[in-house]
């Protein structure tokens, strides 16, 4: 039998399927949709007000630094020594990712320190990475926004600083009651540190060890600390973490330092300066936290705003005095039902060497960082959000493809009244029409069909008082004689109509 043609070797591959990227997010990572970046931005604009009462300026560094430039990484104990995501120039030279908004903040003042005034006062905004490991609700990028000043040693700056915390967090909702600012410093900590022999960078990993157990205290108890000071301490999960290994007379000194007693925080600091005895840095730390406290309770922040806590630590090794976190102390109840805190929201503290990097001359300087996505969860928690219904553009129903040019003059009149709007770009009937303008967040569609084109009127669909009125009418008939939250206007009022909808719902 003749072949007819070309006959494939019965061993020629088959054409294989092409390969495609899958459509996956890197871990630690998440997509961020309309509604919660409307939110953020009206909660930025918040924050950002205070910071611009207390006088300070916006400056805005660049996402990428020299890796050099950075200072002292995260510590990140399953990670060592990657705390940061790292990447190679042209030139070979290590470049990072910023893992906070402060080191940016010290090559920037270092560069230009001599044209800057002092003390210099600025607040940033922006997202920060972090290669540590993910979990729930820990992510790798998230948004910071600081407020510091630079080229001061007065402990006034960093009360100032408490008391900004605390406007903060009153301007976006919350009431005396619902958060704590808390204070301590480091140099009472290397107080403590001393007064059980722990001092000098000999001990620097036992140090480490200690400061960890005590910052657990809100978490796990003077009993739990306990534990974590001497041998270590087994979780519910069966895991083992093991402690600093103190003997039993140090480990009471330290359960003394945290559990000082006395009817306000001078008090209880007088206690901790016994405590720390003939430590200098210990001494000069409670000085320091004796008269933050004094300037905050004169300015008008009490003790229930502002106030000294001695298991407050704050994790980069940075910070060289007064420490600083802001807590929300309400509770809510999550998606389980279970009754949960947020506890803490933002913090900072004083850092009086890390300009000293760049240019071997000590500039003293404070600050404190806001945890933007925690605190937006927060705020959202309580309800305590703006509504985002009805946010979206007003939408042009396209009722005749011919009209197109009529349906963008309407499109125009609203955009120039600084309304938004747009013209239904796609191809689909009214339905559909109906149905995207919803998914939008539209607060109304308008409608211009021929009848409506022949009386020179248009009509406005209330979509959002529409939704509100087909939970209440269940009969079909009702429905369509009552067609609800929709009616004709004659075309030149069509603006003005559209500004009562939108009055109505907010948005006026």
């Amino acid at each position: 039998m003749r072949s007819s043609g070309f006959e494939a070797p019965r061993n020629m591959a088959k054409p294989q399927k092409e390969q495609r990227p899958e459509a996956q997010l890197p871990k630690g990572f998440r997509d961020i949709e309309a509604g919660e970046i409307r939110a953020m931005a009206d909660m930025l604009a918040r924050i950002r007000e205070v910071y611009e009462i207390y006088g300070f300026e916006p400056l805005e560094t660049p996402a990428i630094e020299y890796t050099d430039a950075l200072g002292k990484f995260l510590p990140d104990q399953d990670r060592p020594n990657e705390g940061v995501f790292s990447f190679q120039d042209e030139d070979e030279r290590w470049l990072s990712l910023r893992y906070d908004l402060t080191a940016p903040l010290a090559r920037y003042v270092a560069a230009n320190f001599d044209r800057l005034p002092k003390p210099f006062r600025r607040y940033a905004v922006g997202p920060v990475w972090r290669n540590e490991k993910p979990g729930p609700g820990r992510f790798r990028q998230f948004m910071q926004f600081d407020a510091d000043t630079v080229g001061t040693d007065n402990v006034a700056a960093d009360a100032e600083i408490c008391m900004l915390a605390a406007d903060t967090l009153e301007a976006l909702g919350f009431q005396h009651g619902d958060y704590v600012v808390k204070v301590n410093s480091r140099k009472v900590l290397d107080g403590v540190l001393e007064a059980i022999g722990l001092g000098g960078e000999e001990h620097a990993v036992r140090r480490l060890t200690v400061l960890r157990a005590v910052d657990k205290l809100d978490r796990l108890g003077i009993e739990g600390v306990q534990l974590l000071l001497g041998a270590g301490r087994k979780d519910e999960s069966g895991d083992f973490t093991k402690g600093a290994e103190l003997a039993e007379e140090q480990i009471g000194v330290v359960l003394q330092y945290l559990t000082a007693e006395g009817k306000d925080g001078a008090e209880k600091l007088a206690r901790v300066g016994e405590i720390v005895g003939k430590s200098e840095a210990g001494a000069a730390g409670v000085e320091d936290l004796t008269r933050l406290l004094e300037l905050c309770a004169a300015a008008g922040y009490p003790q229930d705003r502002i106030r000294f806590d001695p298991s407050v630590v704050r994790g980069l090794e940075y910070y060289t005095g007064p420490v600083f976190e802001a807590e929300l102390t309400f509770e809510v109840r999550n998606e389980e039902g279970q009754v949960v805190r947020f506890g803490s929201v933002g913090g900072g503290g004083r850092y009086d060497d890390l300009v000293a990097r760049f240019t071997g001359q000590r500039v003293p300087a404070t600050g404190f960082s806001i945890g933007v996505s925690r605190l937006q969860a927060a705020i959202a928690a309580r309800g305590q959000s703006r509504p985002q219904e009805g946010r979206g553009p007003v939408v042009v129903l396209v009722m005749d493809r011919s009209e197109l040019p009529r349906y963008q003059g309407f499109v125009k009149q609203l955009r120039a009244a600084k309304i938004p709007a747009e013209m239904y770009l796609g191809t689909a009937g009214m339905k559909a029409q109906m149905k995207y303008a919803d998914r939008r967040g539209s607060p109304c569609v308008v409608i211009q069909g021929s009848d409506e084109r022949v009386r020179g009127e248009v009509q406005i669909k209330d979509l959002i008082e529409g939704s509100r009125l087909s939970a209440e009418i269940s009969d079909s008939k009702e429905w369509r004689e009552a067609r609800p939250a929709q009616f004709s206007v004659p075309e030149a009022e069509l603006v003005s109509a559209v500004k009562s909808v939108l009055a109505r719902h907010g948005r006026g």
